[in-house]
């Protein structure tokens, strides 16, 4: 007959064996609903650090020493790329870890990109680019890369891009991308796949991970769906354009932003013109941001009937963790609704 002490010893090695181990891979994420993402993903493995915290803006970033240690000592690294986090272009070219691999998820395969618009005041452009709400390929930013975007730090270099135009002169491509849960979906494969290269001992949890997460987007997206389908078509104004993805994809009019870069404050002559749209457009709602001055947003609702919101594209007062990407979308949704439908 078996020892008690021989049978314990079996069961521990059982429960070890049915237990992902603690991942061993530094993993390193630029935003909070990236990091929201991945976090979900390493459940159970392991938690990404993160660069941009609480109410900062990757916009107007200034990188602390502490975060520039945890880039300094990461395997991996996710970003959406430069066109959203300048400020981290040169410390991830200077990474002295050679085989740190750091993925730039804006060149995803298959994900839904749109340009930038070029005018604050963009309702017809909305509509005459309707058909933009396809994959890259289809809309002419296709990027020829392999199923992993890994890159070795030493070969990105985005000297000649700017926050206006793309190489070749094309419009540069709008990096909010993570607020299209279908995008989402696309990150959580990425990092899956990316995680599995780097820790394969934990690819099955990885992977479960992101199978488990690819359905709660599917059911996260159908929920805000059929709450935003009584807002279609109610006009309303952003501080600045970091939303059509979101529009474009449950079926939202943004008539206008108050400025398209968040960098340039806009004069007198444009806020002006803005504010004369809104009356013009007779629109809903203005929506400003937990991360700016949301005194412009005052300035130009004056003499408007239009009510003012609060929408937050990175979850500044949320929780860190893999509840803050569904939580995010959902408050972004409620806000919407609750005042184009005017109950708040």
């Amino acid at each position: 007959m078996p020892s008690l002490t021989s049978l314990l010893l079996a069961s521990t090695v059982t429960l070890a064996s049915a237990v992902p181990a603690m991942a061993e891979v530094a993993v390193v994420a630029s935003i909070k609903p990236l990091h929201s993402l991945i976090a979900g993903v390493m459940d159970g493995v392991g938690t990404p650090d993160l660069i941009v915290d609480g109410a900062a803006s990757p916009h107007v970033h200034a990188l602390k020493p502490s975060k520039a240690q945890q880039l300094q000592d990461a395997d991996v690294v996710f970003w959406i790329g430069h066109e959203l986090e300048a400020f981290l272009e040169k410390p991830l070219e200077t990474l002295p870890r050679e085989n740190a691999v750091i993925v730039e998820l804006l060149e995803s395969d298959g994900l839904v990109r749109h340009s930038i618009r070029q005018d604050e005041a963009f309702e017809a452009h909305s509509h005459a680019h309707a058909d933009e709400d396809k994959h890259a390929d289809e809309d002419g930013h296709d990027h020829d890369h392999g199923d992993d975007h890994d890159h070795d730090h030493d070969g990105h270099d985005h000297d000649e891009h700017d926050h206006d135009e793309h190489a070749g002169g094309e419009p540069a491509l709008d990096p909010h991308v993570w607020l299209d849960p279908e995008n989402a979906k696309v990150f959580v494969a990425a990092i899956a796949a990316t995680l599995a290269k780097a820790d394969p001992d934990n690819a099955p949890a990885y992977a479960a991970n992101a199978e488990t997460m690819t359905g709660r987007l599917d059911a996260l997206q159908a929920e805000l769906a059929k709450e935003l389908a009584p807002a279609a078509g109610k006009p309303f104004v952003v501080f600045h354009d970091a939303y059509q993805y979101f529009e474009k994809r449950f079926g939202l009019t943004a008539a206008g932003a108050i400025t398209l870069s968040p960098e340039t404050a806009p004069g007198a002559e444009r806020v002006a013109e803005i504010s004369g749209k809104i009356r013009s457009l007779d629109a809903v709602c203005i929506f400003s941001e937990p991360q700016f001055e949301p005194k412009l947003v005052t300035v130009v609702a004056e003499g408007s009937n239009a009510r003012s919101g609060v929408l937050d594209p990175l979850g500044a007062s949320l929780d860190n963790g893999p509840e803050l990407y569904p939580t995010l979308l959902r408050n972004m949704a409620g806000a919407v609704s609750g005042c184009l439908l005017g109950g708040s």
